[in-house]
């Protein structure tokens, strides 16, 4: 008995092999994921790092162990320069760009986590960019919305007066500022994250589309040797009557399709000039609809066995003269 194409393709989702190849997924993943450490952002994370760093020294406060570092670079740049009495002492907010970018790695890391036991579960593209967006769009918002705040502070300050402006609004629009940099510049993390855990839902389809092709080729070679085992005597014979009743077909079929073509052709022709006629007014529809009738019935006629064998003898009369 031959296997059917049905039964052989059924057959790919037996389970027991669909339990083959969920076992090889799961154990694909289950060892990729466990071996992806969250230290793969370092690399990316190394620009945002360094701006951090640089953001202690734009400062126009006391820094920790650097001291007053602006007044420190200004001398160095220029050594006759000297600094002026500060009657105003600004607020410090070195620690506001380390604070933030601690949450930013904070971010980064619950991204990770979330995007591990996602894809566990089902690993598909959407998922990732759905977590890295989501988790992109919250340092975006932070970065972006401290500078906002900042100039907020600026044009209140304007008001309340100068101790305010220069003490508190302006060193902490310089580090929102900052802030805004180093935001940008730690996006690259979570692109690294979606392309690690992107690499490992491609792979799993890998898995999928060979095991598939597996299968398949598996069943077409069963359909082979059970074709092959066969008596090719019990297999129908085409006489040559066969042949030639399909031939008058196919040609029949080619000059019903070149007479409908020429036809469609004809009706298109006739729109087009329906179409370019500036203004159809109700006459000249009633017009058309009179020589479509006209046409109609000179298709009957011409169609009339009398009016055939007429249209023949005004033919030999005209060779004739």
């Amino acid at each position: 008995m031959i296997t059917t194409e049905t039964e052989l393709k059924h057959a790919s989702y037996d389970p027991v092999f669909k339990n083959g190849l969920e076992d090889e997924v799961n154990k694909y993943k289950d060892g990729t994921l466990r071996s992806l450490k969250f230290n793969v952002v370092f690399k990316p994370a190394i620009i945002s790092f360094v701006a951090l760093i640089f953001s202690f020294f734009l400062d126009l406060s006391y820094v920790p162990i650097l001291g007053n570092i602006s007044v420190s670079l200004g001398k160095a740049l220029f050594p006759t320069w000297q600094p002026a009495v500060e009657e105003i002492v600004p607020y410090s907010f070195w620690w506001l760009p380390v604070i933030v970018y601690v949450l930013f790695v904070l971010l980064a890391y619950l991204a990770f986590n979330k995007l591990k036991t996602e894809i566990m579960r089902s690993p598909a593209t959407e998922t990732i960019d759905r977590i890295i967006a989501s988790y992109t769009s919250v340092i975006d918002g932070v970065s972006t919305a401290l500078p906002l705040i900042g100039a907020a502070l600026l044009l209140i300050s304007i008001k309340l007066g100068e101790e305010i402006f220069l003490g508190l609004s302006v060193p902490f629009e310089i580090k929102a500022l900052i802030i805004l940099a180093v935001g940008k510049l730690f996006e690259p993390v979570l692109d690294q994250l979606g392309v690690e855990f992107q690499n490992v839902v491609n792979h799993v389809k890998d898995i999928r589309d060979k095991y598939f092709s597996r299968i398949q080729i598996e069943n077409s070679r069963n359909l082979i040797k059970q074709i092959s085992g066969q008596s090719y005597s019990k297999l129908p014979e085409i006489s040559q009557k066969d042949m030639q009743v399909y031939r008058d077909l196919l040609e029949e079929t080619t000059r019903y399709s070149e007479a409908i073509a020429k036809n469609f052709t004809s009706i298109f022709t006739v729109l087009e000039k329906i179409r370019s006629i500036e203004t159809l007014t109700s006459d000249k529809i009633s017009e058309l609809n009179k020589l479509a009738e006209s046409l109609s019935q000179a298709s009957i006629h011409l169609g009339d066995e009398k009016t055939l064998a007429g249209l023949k003898h005004l033919e030999n009369i005209v060779v004739r003269k």
